[in-house]
C-alpha cells in the first residue's frame, strides 16, 4: 500500500460516497484510476465496508457502556454467545482480569441491566463488572495516513 492508497482511504473514511473523479483529482489520478484502486483495496480486505455513521442518541441507543466479563473458562470460543446479543456492539477476548470485553448500547440503564443478567448467562461467565460512559470526548478512526500502525 502506497501514499496514494493511504490518501484514498482516509478521504473515504471522511464520505464513502465521493464520486471517483474527486477521488482522483484529490490524489492526481484519473476517475478510472481512483475506482481501479479503490476496488483493489477491497479485493484485499483493506476496506472492509462502506457504511453509515448514525448517532446512537437519535436511534435511541444513548446508553454506553463498557462491560468487563469475568469466566471460569476459555471464552475463545464464546463468539456466538456474545453476537447473539443485538445490543452489543463490539467483543474481544483480552488479557488482563478479565476474559472478554464487551462494547454495550442501550435506549436506558434498564436495559443494560437486562443485557447483563443475558451475559451473566452465557456459558461459562462467571460475573460482569460494567463502566457506563457519561460523555465521549471523541471516538477517532484508524488513521490509513500514519504508515508505522500495524
Amino acid at each position: 500500500m502506497d501514499h496514494i492508497d493511504r490518501a484514498l482511504l482516509a478521504l473515504l473514511q471522511e464520505d464513502a460516497t465521493q464520486p471517483y473523479a474527486a477521488l482522483g483529482q484529490a490524489v492526481g489520478l484519473s476517475a478510472g484510476a481512483a475506482h481501479e484502486r479503490v476496488r483493489k483495496l477491497r479485493e484485499r480486505g483493506v476496506i472492509r465496508r462502506t457504511g453509515v455513521e448514525v448517532d446512537p442518541a437519535a436511534v435511541g441507543s444513548g446508553v454506553l457502556a463498557y462491560v468487563m466479563v469475568d469466566s471460569t473458562s476459555w471464552m475463545g470460543d464464546s463468539a456466538r454467545d456474545f453476537a447473539a446479543l443485538p445490543e452489543v456492539m463490539e467483543a474481544h477476548v483480552i488479557a488482563g482480569s478479565a476474559s472478554v470485553l464487551v462494547k454495550v448500547r442501550t435506549a436506558t440503564t434498564e436495559q443494560l441491566q437486562d443485557v447483563l443478567r443475558r451475559i451473566y448467562a452465557i456459558d461459562g461467565v462467571s460475573g460482569t463488572r460494567a463502566t457506563v460512559v457519561l460523555e465521549t470526548f471523541f471516538e477517532r478512526p484508524l488513521s490509513p495516513l500514519r504508515e508505522d500502525q500495524g
